[in-house]
């Protein structure tokens, strides 16, 4: 059964699908087989290459295409999938080939903030103009609706008056790097309900 493959998905600069390969580099259990992304130019690219890890990017059509995925997934022998600041929808046929084996961060404590569009800074943005008095991040399993999934873990930070969105920003940026690779370990684990 081991090592379990992982496999990150990632749109942008991917520092946190680096911060994952860090806490799993010593593991001899756990590793990232892959990096796939929705856009040659992210960052994520230039991570992979530096740490050694296969990249490559595929169109939105091939992304959304459940059978193109599960190959390729199959290609990589890939148990378990990563969203790390992914912006696109998972296609179905992948959430019911891999149930409760696709995990997802969100920058928010959901339900609040969450759904289709809210991503990054419009996150943090909504949050400050609503006045909050807490953000944090949520972990979720993947279903059909945008972070609709079942919550694993939450973690929160306080909002202050005086808290610009990149002040909540850089809070849950902390949270993510401290939170995101462990639960992940915690749920390859099964520490939590539900896992694969």
């Amino acid at each position: 059964m081991f090592p379990i493959r992982l496999a990150v998905l990632a749109s942008g600069s991917g520092s946190n699908a680096e911060n994952i390969y860090n806490y799993f580099s010593s593991n001899k259990n756990i590793e990232i087989a892959v990096i796939i992304s929705n856009k040659a130019d992210a960052y994520v690219h230039k991570r992979a290459e530096r740490l050694g890890i296969a990249s490559l990017t595929m169109s939105k059509s091939d992304l959304s295409d459940s059978e193109k995925m599960l190959s390729l997934l199959r290609k990589y022998q890939i148990d378990f999938i990563v969203l790390a600041g992914y912006l696109l929808r998972i296609p179905s046929g992948l959430i019911e080939a891999y149930p409760h084996r696709i995990v997802n961060i969100h920058p928010a404590l959901l339900p609040k903030f969450g759904g289709k569009g809210m991503y990054g800074d419009r996150v943090h943005e909504a949050v400050v103009e609503a006045g909050e008095k807490e953000s944090g991040i949520t972990i979720h399993y993947v279903n059909e609706n945008y972070d609709e999934g079942d919550i694993v873990f939450q973690a929160k930070c306080p909002v202050l008056e005086k808290d610009s969105p990149d002040a909540v920003a850089s809070k849950v940026h902390a949270l993510e790097y401290k939170y995101f690779p462990s639960v992940i370990d915690r749920v390859l684990r099964k520490e939590f309900p539900d896992c694969f």
